[in-house]
């Protein structure tokens, strides 16, 4: 009946009045308003206006429908009008809901900084099926982490590196490139690429560097926070120990805030092992006034340190420090060894007590670092 009145171009009034207050049934009526809105073969009403009496049904109307009590035709006009803005605001606001800790990505990637987003330890990177796993976090996060060969007039040093940005920008530890005349950074997928220094910071024991000619498709890591990082959570170290590239181990977060000294001259940033040979000097560093692995010289400086038991040997310098949701919580940067001769590898190696720059100092240096560090 609807549609065959409708397609001849009259607006009965008895008709509207009908589907309206006949009592027929809601579903009904509802369904014939909403066919004649979007259905473009109906022509549009007349240009006149309807005779005084009942409301007619119309389609703003609708909604009144889930309302205790009638509602006049005055206020029909205004509801249509407002329905669009209000319905906009709720998809931006369930938009917002879904992307969660992706916003801050966004809000970066627009504004020109493409960094990784900073996030809570509760944002995950890690496919559903292989949560709370290492499997899961190695195959999430290892495409983020490369190994970095440092030549310098002093000789060569390996150390590990994080990829924060899809423009080539990575962390590492001061210590790592201090005085390298030639960087060589080698991806997860086995390719090299000649990187350069950006800033450096050796009070905070942190550098940024730079492919050259950086790939398309990089993978930059994830920036959790170090705040809400707790005694006891499950962590996961990648890094090239060693010069092991791509070396995965696992543990727990040991202590927080552990006081750790490391040298800031740059002739003690290249004692670290040369040419893989286990029995090579490490990183010196001091913990308690005691000084470890090697004499840490004349200029040092002292930052507060996650602690973890994850294996972690030379080599592993500068790479990630993982929570179980994949997001960086820290910079790897010291161990302790029980070796104290060097020409012996007999007790070389991690005994479960290495130390990682919070990854919130890293996050709080970075424009420092982008114009060139403090020590530039």
């Amino acid at each position: 009946m609807t549609e065959s009145f409708r397609r001849s171009g009259e607006y009965p009034q008895g008709d509207q009045q009908q589907s309206a207050y006949s009592g027929q049934p809601y579903e009904q009526s509802h369904h014939q308003q909403n066919t004649s809105s979007v259905n473009p073969e109906w022509p549009p009403p007349p240009a006149y206006q309807p005779a005084p009496g009942p409301t007619p049904a119309s389609h703003g109307d609708a909604p009144t429908a889930l309302l205790t009590e009638p509602v006049s035709s005055a206020p029909a006009a205004p509801r249509r009008r407002a329905k669009g803005p209000l319905a906009l605001l709720a998809a931006v606001a369930i938009a917002a809901a879904a992307v969660g800790g992706g916003t801050a990505y966004a809000f970066q990637e627009l504004t020109g900084n493409d960094t990784a987003a900073g996030s809570s330890t509760s944002t995950s990177v890690v496919p559903t099926s292989k949560k709370g796993t290492v499997a899961g976090v190695a195959e999430a996060v290892s495409p983020s982490i490369v190994e970095i060969g440092a030549t310098s007039n002093a000789g060569s040093s390996t150390g590990s590196g994080v990829i924060i940005t899809t423009g080539g920008e990575i962390i590492t530890n001061n210590h790592v490139v201090s005085g390298a005349s030639q960087i060589k950074v080698q991806l997860s997928n086995g390719k090299s690429y000649t990187a350069s220094v950006v800033g450096t910071d050796s009070k905070k024991d942190l550098a940024l560097i730079k492919l050259e000619d950086a790939p398309s498709g990089l993978t930059p890591a994830t920036l959790g926070d170090s705040d809400a990082v707790k005694v006891g959570d499950e962590v996961v170290a990648i890094g090239s120990p060693e010069g092991l590239t791509g070396t995965v181990t696992s543990g727990i977060v040991s202590a927080l805030d552990r006081d750790v000294t490391v040298s800031t001259d740059e002739s003690q940033g290249q004692q670290q092992q040369q040419g893989g040979g286990s029995g090579s000097e490490q990183w010196p560093f001091e913990f308690g006034g005691q000084e470890f692995n090697g004499d840490t010289g004349s200029s040092t400086t002292t930052y507060k340190a996650l602690q973890t038991d994850a294996s972690l040997n030379p080599g592993n310098s500068g790479g990630a420090l993982i929570d179980m949701n994949g997001n960086i919580i820290g910079i790897n940067s010291a161990m302790y060894s029980a070796a104290t001769d060097s020409s012996s590898s007999s007790s070389a190696g991690s005994v479960g007590l290495g130390f990682a720059i919070p990854v919130n100092t890293v996050k709080a240096d970075l424009a420092s670092l982008r114009a060139g560090g403090s020590d530039s």
